[in-house]
């Protein structure tokens, strides 16, 4: 007996002794190398973006926003004002091709700083980011062969095609707005090239990118669009960073600073988009 209870003895110290090691480890803050200071103050994303000497910028082919040059150098209007941005940060630039319908995961992931392309100010978006003002007005067109446009002239005469959208876009809601049948593609360049080798009879995109991309004079002159599907409502294009994050303050002051001094006019002057530019 006695040494039965010698053995419940012991066994009763053992748990207590695990007990106690697990609420220890459980009182033990958690911490994270990029967001944590030796003070235990948290880190801001400026501080982060600052201390690793990059801001990384999330894209997608897009012209006249972001896209390449014949030396492979990102150029267009959002990347020159994202590298002007980085510049006043005291900090390179990076950009990083993503898959659009994966932006707030790469944001929040830190694989990316911030969402830098055309990106329209959606409900959705700015619930799920902190998104900068707006700095240009935008619409979603269609997009069909020219030899047919003449019968694509409104609405109603586009509702029985089949459409190329990007994955995630502002173009995509317009077509399921239509109940159109469609297909998802990575980018708004792909769904321009589903309509040119007619494995789609028509794309929705962003006006400004039709502007630059379909048409007389252009790579697509085969092409040209047609309706404007949000006509009423219209659009607007702003930058996001990861939710709480104060660089969108910084970026807003840029903008601001960038426009009063002409820098941000003079590159929109470059890529033909100044009329769409919002006052800052």
């Amino acid at each position: 007996m006695n040494k039965m209870k010698k053995w419940l003895a012991l066994a009763l110290a053992l748990v207590m002794c695990l007990a106690l090691a697990a609420c220890k480890s459980n009182e033990e803050p958690k911490t994270d190398d990029n967001e944590i200071h030796d003070d235990n103050t948290v880190q801001t994303d400026m501080e982060y973006v600052k201390e690793k000497g990059t801001l990384v910028v999330g894209i997608t082919e897009f012209e006249p926003m972001d896209y390449q040059n014949a030396d492979g150098e990102w150029i267009g209007f959002d990347a020159d004002m994202a590298k002007a941005f980085a510049d006043s940060l005291g900090v390179n630039v990076e950009f990083q091709i993503i898959e659009w319908d994966n932006k707030v995961f790469e944001l929040e992931g830190k694989t990316i700083d911030v969402v830098w392309n055309g990106m329209t100010l959606t409900d959705e978006v700015k619930s799920a980011m902190e998104c900068s003002n707006a700095y240009c007005n935008n619409a979603q067109v269609v997009v069909v062969p020219a030899a047919v446009a003449d019968q694509y002239q409104d609405i109603d005469s586009v509702k029985g095609l089949s459409f190329a959208v990007e994955s995630g876009s502002a173009g995509k809601a317009e077509v399921e707005k239509l109940e159109a049948s469609f297909t998802e593609v990575a980018d708004q360049a792909t769904a321009v090239l589903e309509v040119s080798s007619g494995t789609s009879e028509a794309a929705v995109i962003d006006s400004l990118m039709a502007g630059a991309m379909v048409g007389e004079g252009t790579s697509y002159a085969d092409l040209t669009y047609t309706v404007v599907l949000n006509a009423e409502e219209g659009e607007q294009y702003g930058v996001g960073f990861r939710k709480g994050s104060d660089l969108a303050a910084a970026l807003n002051e840029f903008f601001k600073t960038s426009y009063a001094d002409g820098t941000m006019i003079e590159i929109a002057e470059n890529y033909g988009i100044q009329a769409a530019l919002i006052e800052q």
